[in-house]
């Protein structure tokens, strides 16, 4: 616990100063009509819909990204990762995708764009995801959201094979206390992709997270997440059990 400390206190000043470094940086990208934004995070589990993409171990991870006036934006987003294989051990997401505000009651965004799962030591598991969101803010108290997603593949994690997940997150803060509330709830269907370790034949399953929030006031853009993560999954022998059913993850993240 004490080393995830150190680290934790060593990726926010490492992102504070980088927040500095770019200050300049930014005046001029906002002549250009762009602007810069990006994250660092340290958490006990990388879970990717309710499944670990870390035999259950901390992940380092962080991203950037360019936005245009218009809605147009591209970045690049990256984690450590572990299938339990010599390879790979990187993930380095690169994405590109255009929002916009809906001019219907309420002012829903409408979020569209191409997500690319790269992995640089292991190339044939590399695939592209489709994406659309819906967001919608101050539906039930000020400052909540909920936002709704669906996203397509044709090559789902480089197999060929068709998949399609469902869903839909809600965050409630929770007065102005800094504190605040987090749940979702998703869906994957694979075709000819079978997600039990037991034969059980399962090319769909559902996903989970209930959690709460903190946003530290006197760090802008620190924030922490104690959440349970899990699935529906049916697992029989470890370690697979242990990285889909429901367990506790903590996060540390520092936007910038």
């Amino acid at each position: 616990m004490m080393k995830f400390a150190c680290k934790a206190l060593a990726l926010s000043m490492i992102a504070g100063l980088s927040t500095v470094s770019f200050a300049a940086e930014d005046n001029a990208l906002a002549k250009s009509g762009l602007s810069f934004s990006g994250s660092a995070a340290l958490t006990t589990d990388y879970r990717y819909r309710g499944m670990t993409q870390t035999q259950s171990d901390p992940a380092l991870q962080g991203g950037f990204a360019l936005t245009h006036e218009s809605g147009v934006y591209a970045g690049v987003w990256g984690s450590n990762v572990n299938f339990g294989t010599a390879d790979p051990h990187l993930e380095l997401d690169p994405y590109i995708g255009y929002a916009t505000e809906l001019p219907f009651a309420g002012k829903p965004t409408l979020d569209v764009g191409l997500w690319y799962y790269g992995y640089p030591s292991a190339s044939d598991l590399n695939w592209l995801e489709l994406y659309a969101k819906l967001g919608f803010s101050d539906l039930v108290a000020s400052g909540d959201s909920l936002l709704a997603s669906v996203n397509y593949t044709n090559d789902f994690f480089g197999l060929d094979e068709d998949a399609w997940y469902l869903n839909a997150t809600y965050s409630i803060p929770f007065a102005d206390t800094g504190f605040g509330g987090v749940a979702s709830v998703g869906y994957t269907k694979a075709d000819n992709y079978d997600f039990s370790d037991n034969g059980s034949e399962d090319d769909n399953y559902v996903d989970w997270k209930v959690g709460v929030t903190y946003a530290v006031k006197s760090i802008e853009g620190f924030s922490a997440e104690l959440a349970a993560v899990g699935t529906n999954i049916d697992a029989d022998a470890q370690p697979y059990k242990r990285g889909v059913e429901t367990g506790a993850v903590f996060t540390l993240t520092k936007s910038f």
